[in-house]
């Protein structure tokens, strides 16, 4: 009998041994785009719950901590690029509540650029965790920038679980071009098939694709369940990834601010994919499941969890680490700079907005111009009726952006809003133009008439226009400035001309209605 009893316990202590070592399901949370949204805010886009408080790491935390499965923790980029602790730490308050909450890998996003390859290089060197970007080569050699991991294998309760970065290729215009003009960024699909056969050689048990990269455009900014829609068309971002070669199971995107709130299981591919929408109020949670007697993968299931912090909590030694930032940050950020005599708002219908005009206006004068033009990406967030802090400027424009003056011909302001008018929306915002537009059947312009105090500018008349250095120099949407004639950088900060106007006295927002869609 203790012969039996000795043989037994061995047998035992393997089994139980073994179900520690190998799970049948792996979670994987995903995040992106937090663009330095560390603390919750109340939830202002969403008509139901607009004061309600959501997002931030400490929520993320605190849901985390109640994880009864194994888990990974995953990034898709775009870190710090949006309010002053990631402005002012340049992305090393991410870093630092990154590795507090134990992340797996991240790849970069374009704002992780902003301020420069070498900026990035000591964030990657000060993260406990691997930047991956299989599609980031260095130009005119076949080599990947040393910075970035193609892919990892993370070793997790017995599984192994591939992961593979790709940095989206629209990164050459997406940040200042200048910053990047030294790197490729090739093609997202292509990439991912070339780097599939290294990575299924490792004989991995799941494989995800971690990209800066979305599912389309068109889903820009939306909270939206795509669980039961076909792409005829296929979009050309992450569906075109997982479509590009078999060996996927899972990508996980950003970029575009799309929140899936199911996710999206491509019926071509197999493949899941998952975004994560914008400034950390949410964050994907896939379920992968495995085969108990074969350790294969059966199964996985998507969701998209809001933070709502009277749910998850919020962990106090994150709150602790985030009000360190916002200690130093606020002895700066706190001043008073001015009023708002009103709301300034971004444009419900896609065009000109009333903060956007406003923007172009003072750069028009500040500059002495004819015309001004910003793109509307550059304003992050609106500014509030009342008192007006720093803060609130960095907020609303984040980007170290100077103005940028030339001379630009009538047909060349009508190419500058062709190249920006899509889908009935427009990505340029302007000032001392009128812009009048029909639609296409494809979406783009069928017929622009522009206008300068309502009379119709001729082609070849020729106007002084300025824009931020962004779009002067290369950036998406601003391939016309460089065409101009007598193109100066005037080195005066935007963001130093929205000061200027706050402390000259309460700012009024202009109307709107500069930019119109017409039947």
């Amino acid at each position: 009998m203790n012969i039996k009893i000795v043989l037994l316990i061995p047998a035992l202590l393997l089994a139980l041994s073994g179900r520690r070592a190998a799970a049948a399901a792996i979670a994987v949370y995903h995040t992106s785009d937090a663009h330095g949204w560390y603390s919750a805010r109340p939830a202002q886009w969403d008509n139901e719950n607009s004061t309600r408080s959501i997002g931030g790491f400490a929520a993320l935390s605190a849901l985390l901590k109640k994880e009864t499965t194994p888990y990974l923790l995953l990034d898709s980029g775009d870190m710090f690029q949006g309010t002053p602790e990631g402005i002012l730490t340049k992305g090393l308050a991410s870093i630092t509540l990154m590795n507090r909450l134990g992340y797996s890998a991240a790849v970069p996003g374009n704002h992780d650029y902003d301020y420069g390859e070498s900026s990035l290089k000591v964030l990657v060197s000060s993260a406990a965790f691997p930047f991956l970007g299989a599609n980031v080569y260095y130009k005119g050699s076949a080599a990947n920038a040393a910075y970035l991991k193609p892919y990892v294998i993370i070793k997790k309760y017995g599984k192994k679980i591939a992961v593979l970065g790709l940095a989206g290729k629209h990164t050459a215009t997406s940040t200042m071009p200048e910053y990047v003009k030294h790197l490729d960024f090739r093609d997202e699909a292509a990439e991912a098939a070339k780097w599939l056969p290294a990575i299924e050689k490792e004989e991995p048990d799941a494989v995800i694709v971690l990209a800066h990269l979305g599912l389309s455009p068109e889903l820009s900014l939306k909270r939206v369940d795509v669980s039961t829609w076909t792409f005829d068309p296929p979009p050309s971002g992450t569906l075109a990834v997982a479509r590009a070669a078999p060996g996927m199971d899972l990508v996980l995107g950003g970029h575009n601010h799309t929140a899936l709130l199911s996710g999206y299981h491509d019926p071509v591919s197999g493949v899941w994919l998952g975004e994560s929408g914008y400034g950390l109020s949410y964050v994907t949670r896939a379920e992968l499941d495995f085969d108990d007697a074969s350790g294969k993968l059966t199964s996985a299931k998507v969701t998209l969890l809001p933070l709502w912090i009277d749910r998850t909590g919020e962990d106090p030694q994150v709150i602790e680490t985030i009000a360190g930032f916002n200690a130093a940050v606020e002895r700066e950020m706190g001043s008073v700079t001015g009023r708002a005599a009103a709301d300034l708002t971004f444009a419900p219908d896609g065009l000109d907005s009333s903060i956007g005009n406003w923007l172009c206006d003072i750069t028009r004068e500040a500059a002495g111009a004819d015309v001004a033009f910003h793109n509307t990406k550059a304003l992050r967030a609106e500014i509030k009726k009342g008192e007006v802090k720093l803060r609130d400027l960095y907020q609303a424009m984040p980007f170290d952006n100077t103005i940028v003056t030339m001379r630009l011909t009538g047909a060349q302001l009508k190419r500058l809003m062709a190249d920006n008018l899509r889908g009935g929306r427009s990505s340029m915002q302007v000032s001392g133009l009128e812009v009048e537009f029909t639609q296409s059947a494809d979406g783009g312009p069928a017929e622009i008439r522009l206008k300068r105090n309502g009379r119709e500018i001729g082609p070849r008349e020729e106007f002084l226009a300025a824009t931020n250095n962004y779009l002067a120099f290369g950036g998406d949407g601003g391939g016309v400035f460089a065409g101009g004639r007598e193109i100066k950088d005037t080195l005066l900060p935007v963001r130093d001309v929205m000061i200027k106007a706050f402390s000259a006295g309460p700012v009024t927002p202009p109307g709107t209605g500069r930019i119109k869609l017409t039947k």
